[in-house]
């Protein structure tokens, strides 16, 4: 019933996964950053994910702690999990899971990957996401698993549609607040979730993500982001208005004392989405 990959990469840690059912993202997903990230699905096993998570913390390899937890899980042959660890990852889909049902694992010195999916057109959906994640090499780990799942989903993916999909990334000092956040976002019923889900993405990169092309404030783009601001009910200096503008619109990670970032440009230019 469902198409995932957990992954790390650097110290960022992630899983993204779609499915034609519910919520999904409140039940396959589980993240520790530095431990390990897991995908439980088919008839999905809970219990993997504390199960695994102690193991990988308690040093455990990746493939030595899956072939552990399923051997132990007499209904092991129905279901499916991916997992990646400090060293090392695995993937299982039990002879019995929906078909086609089937997994690839890899990994390198700075990176790993399980992708797993069942209930899906073909073996292509796999093929797919494991092509993108060697094309998004070098990517930020949100967007290469987006990559990756969108991949899936064009290649095919779950055979009876789509309905949910969710993407959970974290990392030492990401996201909000430097809160190790870098991606938590669910679409737990839409008829077209992946899709959803990246233009979710675009908008958490957007207001959580921080300054990256900054433009200096002067000149003509000073006199123009002035103008837009007093348009927009903010007067006087511009520093000062900018600052008050982008805390009523939730921008205010993206400023910068050195300009206008060019993502908060584009915004006070066209409004938001």
């Amino acid at each position: 019933m469902t198409f995932s990959i957990a992954a790390r990469d650097g110290d960022a840690w992630g899983v993204a996964v779609a499915s034609k059912f519910l919520a999904v993202g409140s039940v396959v997903p589980r993240v520790v950053p530095g431990v390990v990230a897991v995908a439980t699905q088919a008839m999905a096993r809970v219990a993997y994910l504390d199960e695994l998570e102690r193991a990988l913390a308690g040093g455990a390899d990746a493939a030595d702690a899956l072939a552990a937890a399923t051997a132990a899980d007499d209904g092991r042959e129905d279901r499916q999990v991916g997992v990646v660890g400090a060293t090392g990852a695995a993937t299982f889909t039990g002879a019995t899971c929906l078909h086609w049902a089937g997994g690839v694992s890899g990994s390198d010195d700075t990176s790993a990957y399980a992708i797993q999916g069942n209930i899906l057109t073909g073996p292509e959906v796999v093929e797919a996401m494991e092509s993108a994640w060697r094309a998004h090499a070098g990517a930020p780990l949100d967007v290469r698993l987006l990559a990756v799942l969108l991949a899936g989903d064009a290649a095919g993916g779950d055979s009876r549609g789509r309905q949910s999909a969710a993407l959970l990334v974290r990392a030492p000092g990401a996201g909000y607040d430097a809160g190790g956040v870098l991606a938590d976002l669910r679409v737990d019923d839409h008829p077209d979730a992946p899709l959803e889900l990246s233009r979710l993405h675009g908008l958490s990169t957007l207001y959580f993500g921080t300054a990256e092309e900054v433009l200096p404030l002067a000149g003509e783009l000073r006199e123009e982001v002035g103008r837009l601001l007093a348009e927009a009910g903010h007067d006087g200096p511009v520093e000062e208005a900018l600052e008050a503008w982008a805390g009523e619109v939730n921008l205010e990670n993206r400023l910068s004392r050195n300009g206008i970032d060019t993502r908060v440009l584009d915004a006070l230019r066209t409004g938001l989405p």
